[in-house]
């Protein structure tokens, strides 16, 4: 995840995380970003300073476990709440976008290249970190 400070073309700042400066890219062409106080579109990143900050060593060995837990309970409430629809995603996706099919919550996989598409085509979706776990 990355944090950009963006500011629109009326000069209004604001905040942004992005999956990657590559989804940054493409949601901003696709004009998915827009500016809290007045819904302009004409955004751009404006000039930050590096975030450093110094933390104890104890503290910082227990955020990679508190992380890994918090992304462990997300998942959890994801699956609970959403239909698994494999590698019928992509397609299913675009059909509750355009409303051919009920509205409903989905999970599934999907290509890097259908991904982008999907972004693309202006269908929201959101993918979800892979944990240790799961790579066995």
């Amino acid at each position: 995840m990355i944090k950009y400070r963006l500011h629109c073309s009326e000069d209004h700042e604001f905040e942004a995380w992005f999956a990657s400066s590559g989804s940054y890219e493409v949601q901003v062409a696709t004009g998915q970003v827009c500016c809290p106080e007045c819904d302009s579109r004409d955004v751009s990143k404006s000039i930050m300073a590096p975030n450093v900050s110094v933390r104890s060593r104890a503290h910082d060995d227990d955020m990679p476990a508190r992380y890994r837990n918090l992304v462990r309970e997300v998942a959890k409430a994801i699956v609970a709440g959403t239909e698994d629809v494999g590698d019928r995603f992509p397609e299913e996706a675009r059909k509750i976008h355009y409303r051919e099919v009920e509205q409903r919550a989905i999970r599934g996989v999907a290509s890097p290249d259908e991904a982008r598409s999907l972004v693309e085509e202006g269908v929201e979706i959101m993918a979800l970190p892979r944990l240790p776990e799961e790579a066995n």
